[in-house]
């Protein structure tokens, strides 16, 4: 089951580069995983219909009743099929409803696939917060395919609108999913179903969930997502806005029904809720001209007839409501993918403008003919008998029941009047429309439509053999009567097939007066669902920003005293007012030695001194004497690791202030006020002693034993002698997951706050002087060398410069490094150079040894990487940016990405090849010659750890160095010419 979801994110990142390859036929070769999914399925059907689900359950964090937990029972087969099914035939149209040249096709391809492994992973899912990622990985990756055409200002309106509605749901559901599972004591979906928590809260916890099921599935209020999402691609359409994303909340509320579709809120909710979108969708589509709108407000309709059935909490409603999602299925993704051939074909949609397709486009309007039918409920369609049963399910309850029962039924009426529409306006002839010219399209484009369509016509016949299969989750809810229903096609006459006459007639009468529906329709339409969101959104923007131009003035200062104040005021008053000073703590131990006061003086009279300085690097060395000086606090109280961390991040802070402050004036150039500085004083004071207060009450309050006391142990378990690399790479891998993952993120921002530029706006230098993109080189030289003929060129990757400095280098001395060339004269330094390219080595080396040492001595991977980061660093201020183009040819993200993966994969190999995730192992190996060799998997881990630091070093020295240097010598060529100019 792992496999089958791991294969579709690795063909997903696959598909950029298939796409590059073979063009718009790589989603034939996409087109396997899923169809190895549904094969993989099938073979686990009779299995899980007999009552044996099939299910995988890995410890992820036990400590928090978290595991990777999925489970395939009865429903998780039929959305399984579902899903990778589809899934399979959409991918062979994409094969030919795109061209080659089509715009980040592969980047559609990638997105569809991993969507595909994003829905198999929600529908199999037993975790309720592994099914949320799911839930909000489907959401993240329908926003990039309804947003696929970026050029588009509707495309990106859409994929916004598409994105904030499911998400508010799915935050909305996340609150309620944790208070479930805390209620439940257990977070697996299948226990909690076995043994249901009641109560008030609960409740509450089951109202959260359906808003975001209701969200997911665009019912009432949340239906304008779905309509505006008809923007994407019509694959999209046909996969996520019919047979997929849509009925991830259909699918949530019958997966909660078996537990809690007695409780009167779940049934009020969903069938008061449903019934109502059913009628108001479906009069809707009524009056729809664009075919895909059509189908879009019918899909809506169909999503509330679906919820109404599920969860309405009767077994017979439950066996109706499975039997029509799948048969809303096999018609809905059909009609989706003929509208999209008819749009390829025709160059239009719009049925005003269409007439005489059924001639042209034989095949295309007989498998129209077959999945309109199943729509409309006719015999012997598939969708004919899950309306029947549907009905039945209905007809004998309270009166609640009844009054859902007629809703339906005027629904349905609905469904055959746009049913009828969608056929006429697509394929009849028209006499005022003249005959459309077609591009007849090929047998593949239309095969994946035809295969559904043919499924659809005999799930009619087969509703007998098919009622055993849907009956396994139709059971799960309970039944209080003598009688179960049964799927079939034929029941006899009765109520349920008056009811189906009924809807007929109703449907023929509406389609026979379209004129009168369309003009009564606009006549009695509601307000504009997209212009009440958009409305909104301006609102919402509005007071946010007058909230922020009131609280966010623009002074840090301003910002920080307020949050410290704020700090004080609420830890400081429990702490005077409550009986803290009561406890019976321990006397204050000012040293353990009488050499900390020497580095703690030394600390506070920097720190003080920052107070007093004019100038931004005095102030910025002081604050780097203060971390200095804790590093050898660390050192005295025997925590060699923290003070080697502490010494080597504050160099690397300390030379990125330096970077910085180039870009900045030399002093302070805003003079504070007395009074201000008087304030600022006694804040800092107030929060510095509230914070000793606070942690030395929180050392004296302990009463049970220190967990310390069982690190030698837990890392001499671990296969390690470092406590403190033990406990990063070992025994608390998860906090340095999270803190890696950080730091990438941080790297991130800063290279977008430093790399982003303003489009389709030229660069103009002072004076007006435009500025024109610098030519690449082939060979760097400083101005006025003398080029040689036996010349070696050499060119660092991506640098561009000024014309004044393109000359062909000659060939540098081996002492001496390379990129220094490009200097100036008289910012080169030959001594430094040659001690640079000397000590660069050294260090690397160094930097491998803490790397491997780290768990049986000094080091480990985040020092080992901050100390190649330091020789980067001497590098880049030995030769300037060049220099450091010439150090490292790899990109800092693939630094940074690759020690996500590496540390990600290690973790995950704990899950494969031990007990759980982040389960390390230990092997000692002896090599000739080398000797014996201690080697944990945390080692691994501590490399990606490593490469990481490296590339986030890396990152800042591009930006905050290289970047600067560009932007400096750029200023000074604009007001060089700028002068030219004058002159």
């Amino acid at each position: 089951m792992l496999s089958v979801l791991a294969a579709h994110f690795v063909a997903a990142a696959l598909a950029p580069f298939l796409v590059r390859w073979w063009g718009r036929n790589a989603f034939l070769a996409l087109a396997l995983v899923p169809a190895a999914t549904t094969l993989w399925a099938l073979l686990c059907a009779p299995g899980v219909v007999a009552g044996d689900p099939v299910g995988v359950n890995v410890a992820w964090a036990p400590e928090y009743r978290m595991s990777l937990a999925f489970r395939m029972d009865v429903l998780g087969l039929v959305m399984t099929l579902i899903a990778a099914g589809i899934g399979t035939l959409i991918l062979v149209y994409c094969a030919r409803y795109f061209s080659d040249d089509e715009p980040g096709l592969g980047r559609f391809a990638g997105v569809l696939t991993a969507f595909a492994g994003a829905m198999l992973g929600l529908v199999l899912a037993d975790d309720l917060v592994q099914l949320f990622i799911f839930w909000e990985l489907t959401t993240v990756f329908s926003y990039l395919l309804i947003g696929h055409n970026t050029e588009r200002r509707e495309s990106r309106r859409a994929a916004m609108t598409a994105l904030t509605v499911t998400t508010l749901g799915g935050l909305t559901m996340l609150v309620g999913l944790i208070m479930l599972g805390e209620a439940a004591g257990t977070y697996l979906l299948s226990e909690i179903i076995a043994a249901p928590p009641r109560g008030a809260a609960v409740t509450v916890a089951l109202v959260l969930i359906l808003v975001g099921a209701l969200s997911k599935s665009a019912l009432l209020p949340f239906s304008l997502w779905l309509p505006a999402a008809m923007q994407a691609p019509t694959p999209v359409s046909g996969y996520l806005h019919a047979a997929a994303m849509v009925k991830a909340g259909v699918y949530l509320v019958a997966r909660l029904t078996p537990a809690y579709g007695d409780t009167p809120a779940w049934q009020v909710l969903t069938v008061g809720v449903g019934v109502a979108t059913m009628i108001l969708a479906g009069w809707k589509a009524l009056r729809q001209y664009d075919l895909k709108l059509l189908l879009a407000y019918g899909t809506v309709s169909q999503l509330g007839f679906l919820t109404a059935l599920l969860g309405a909490g009767t077994r017979d409603a439950a066996l109706a409501g499975i039997a029509m999602l799948c048969a809303h299925a096999l018609f809905k993704a059909p009609l989706f993918l003929v509208v999209g051939i008819i749009d390829h074909s025709t160059g239009t949609r719009d049925l005003r403008e269409l007439s005489g397709l059924r001639r042209s486009m034989p095949a295309v309007w007989w498998i129209s003919v077959l999945a309109v039918a199943s729509m409309a409920g006719l015999p012997p369609l598939f969708g004919f008998a899950a309306k029947e049963s549907a009905f039945a399910a209905f007809e004998h309850g309270p009166a609640w029941q009844t009054l859902a029962l007629v809703g339906m039924v005027v629904g349905t009426v609905f469904t055959v009047g746009y049913s009828l529409r969608f056929l006429w306006g697509a394929f009849l002839d028209k006499p005022e429309v003249p005959t459309t010219p077609v591009h007849a399209p090929g047998a593949l484009f239309v095969a994946p439509a035809a295969v559904l369509a043919a499924l659809s016509l005999l799930g009619g016949p087969f509703a007998s053999a098919l009622d055993p299969i849907l009956a396994g989750y139709a059971d799960t809810v309970p039944w209080g009567g003598a009688h179960p229903a049964h799927l079939a096609l034929w029941h006899g006459f009765g109520t349920p097939l008056v009811l189906t006459a009924v809807c007929l007639a109703g449907g023929l009468l509406l389609f026979s007066r379209r004129g009168e529906v369309v003009w009564l329709g606009n006549r009695l339409a509601l307000p504009d669902p997209n212009r009440i969101y958009r409305r909104v959104l301006a609102a919402v923007d509005t007071l946010a920003i007058q909230v922020t131009g009131i609280t966010q003035r623009g002074s840090l200062p301003v910002y920080l005293g307020t949050t410290l104040v704020v700090l004080v005021v609420l830890s400081g008053v429990p702490i005077l007012t409550g009986r803290l000073w009561e406890i019976e703590a321990p006397p204050v131990r000012l040293w353990d030695s009488p050499i900390q006061f020497v580095p703690a003086a030394v600390t506070v009279i920097a720190a003080v001194g920052v107070l007093f300085v004019r100038r931004r690097l005095f102030a910025v060395v002081l604050v780097g004497v203060t971390g200095y000086g804790a590093a050898t606090l660390f050192m005295f109280q025997g925590a060699p690791d923290l003070a080697l961390t502490q010494f080597l991040v504050e160099t690397v802070s300390l030379v990125v202030f330096v970077l910085v402050l180039r870009r900045l004036p030399t002093r302070f150039t805003t003079p504070v006020l007395r009074g201000r500085r008087r304030i600022n004083l006694l804040i800092g004071a107030a929060t510095g002693t509230l914070v000793a207060v606070m942690a030395y009450f929180a050392l004296a309050g302990r009463r049970a034993e220190t967990i310390s006391s069982g690190y030698p142990a837990a890392a001499e378990e671990a296969g390690g002698k470092n406590i403190i690399s033990t406990i990063l790479v070992d025994l608390r891998a998860w906090d340095t997951m999270g803190e890696i993952s950080v730091l990438a993120v941080a790297a991130a921002g800063v290279a977008s706050l430093m790399f982003v530029r303003r489009r389709a706006r030229p660069v103009r230098g002072r004076m007006g002087v435009p500025v024109t993109p610098l030519p690449a080189i082939s060979a760097v030289e400083p101005a006025g060398a003398p080029a040689e003929p036996n010349a070696v060129p050499w060119r660092p990757s991506g640098i561009a410069v000024a014309p004044r400095q393109l000359r062909i280098r000659p060939k540098w001395n081996p002492l001496w490094l390379p990129g220094a060339a490009a200097l100036a004269r008289e910012r080169r330094s030959v001594i430094f150079e040659v001690t640079a390219r000397g000590l660069f080595p050294v260090i690397v080396l160094l930097s491998v040894y803490l790397l491997l040492t780290g768990h049986t001595s000094i080091g480990g991977g985040f020092a080992g990487g901050i100390v190649a980061g330091l020789g980067l660093m001497v590098r880049y201020l030995a030769g300037g940016r060049y220099e450091l183009y010439a150090a490292v040819h790899a990109q800092p993200g693939v630094l940074i990405g690759l020690g996500l993966v590496i540390a990600a994969g290690t973790a995950l190999g704990g899950a494969v090849f031990g007990t759980e995730i982040l389960d390390g192992g230990v092997f000692d190996l002896h090599i000739p010659v080398i000797g014996h060799l201690h080697v944990t998997t945390s080692l691994l881990f501590d490399f990606g750890v490593y490469l990481l630091v490296i590339g986030l070093i890396l990152d800042i020295l591009r930006s905050l160095g290289a970047r600067i240097d560009e932007q400096l010598e750029r200023e000074a060529r604009d007001s060089a010419e700028a002068e030219e100019v004058t002159a």
